[in-house]
């Protein structure tokens, strides 16, 4: 494989600021896997994503959280697709439906919609501040978001599945239900975790955008109980210092509290793990970073936000 681009996915072929090419290749995923044409209900997810994301979707401010923005959900939504196609394949039964699939790919797409501010928010500045409850902000949106495209008897469904990507409810405590829907949580879970560890340019936007989220957010100092404060990361520089001690973290929770659902991106990929490797890169590479102490090892140039505003156009052809 050439050197890959920033923009661009693991596989170095699809383009993840752009919403056409995601969505082309999720097509393409269905149509293979399920011998039919994509239903229209999916290409409309993507093309109100498009409009969610610009702050053109009725009543609501467009992304405002630079590390949360358009290409993660999209980057999240293509590793779904190849997680659910793979999983499909390697239990050779009907442990998918093609309705559960579009319901997949639908709530990663939606997964972090949570940041996104209502334009009748007065109380918040950014979206960023919705971090410890964003989670249950788009299990809301969600549930009143799948009726409009067909979906409502998965509607309440959504809205718990999507807990699998955050840490408001430990995992086994996420009540959903029945067993085809945490296969689709812990699938879901896993590819938030894959797909983003995986970008090009993850450990620049820790840096660079999730640090400023996590001070708006609280997260990077927590007040207790009686009132004293603990500081998690003191700066953005210590963030990327701490990310192998998160990824130990993440690793359990992928192989125990997701129950190793990663590993049927391999029978997508026949038989490896190319979001595995590139996450290893950049941990291996955070790892000499923290040895030596020296930020100026980063120096990736995530796409613009402005470039994703760009291709995230909704008249681009979707499904």
């Amino acid at each position: 494989m050439s050197d890959r681009r920033n923009e661009y996915d693991v596989t170095n072929s699809v383009d993840t600021t752009s919403p056409a090419d995601v969505s082309d290749t999720v097509r393409d995923i269905y149509q293979d896997l399920y011998q039919k044409d994509a239903p229209g209900n999916l290409g409309q997810a993507f093309s109100d994503l498009g409009l969610l994301y610009q702050g053109k979707y009725n009543g609501f401010h467009e992304c405002e959280t630079d590390y949360h923005d358009l290409q993660h959900v999209l980057d999240v939504t293509l590793a779904m697709a190849r997680l659910l196609d793979g999983c499909v394949r390697s239990t050779r039964a009907n442990s998918v439906s093609e309705r559960l699939f579009r319901f997949g790919v639908i709530t990663a797409l939606y997964h972090d919609c949570g940041y996104i501010r209502h334009r009748k928010d007065t109380k918040h500045g950014n979206g960023a501040e919705y971090t410890a409850i964003h989670v249950s902000r788009g299990a809301r949106f969600l549930e009143e978001y799948m009726p409009k495209i067909g979906m409502a008897d998965l509607a309440r469904a959504a809205a718990r599945t999507i807990h699998f990507t955050g840490y408001e409810v430990a995992v086994d405590k996420i009540r959903v239900p029945g067993p085809e829907f945490r296969l689709i949580g812990n699938l879901l879970g896993s590819a938030d975790i894959l797909a983003q560890m995986a970008d090009r340019c993850y450990l620049e936007k820790c840096y660079d955008r999730l640090y400023p989220e996590f001070v708006l957010g609280g997260i990077a100092r927590k007040r207790g109980p009686d009132g004293s404060e603990q500081v998690l990361f003191a700066s953005a520089a210590e963030l990327i210092f701490k990310t192998p001690l998160f990824y130990q973290g993440a690793s359990r929770r992928l192989r125990q509290d997701l129950g190793g659902c990663y590993n049927y991106i391999e029978k997508h990929f026949g038989g490896q793990n190319l979001y595995f490797d590139e996450l290893e890169k950049n941990i291996n590479h955070a790892r000499a970073i923290a040895a030596e102490g020296d930020i100026s090892m980063l120096r990736r140039r995530p796409p613009a936000q402005e470039e994703n505003e760009e291709n995230s156009d909704p008249q681009l052809r979707l499904i």
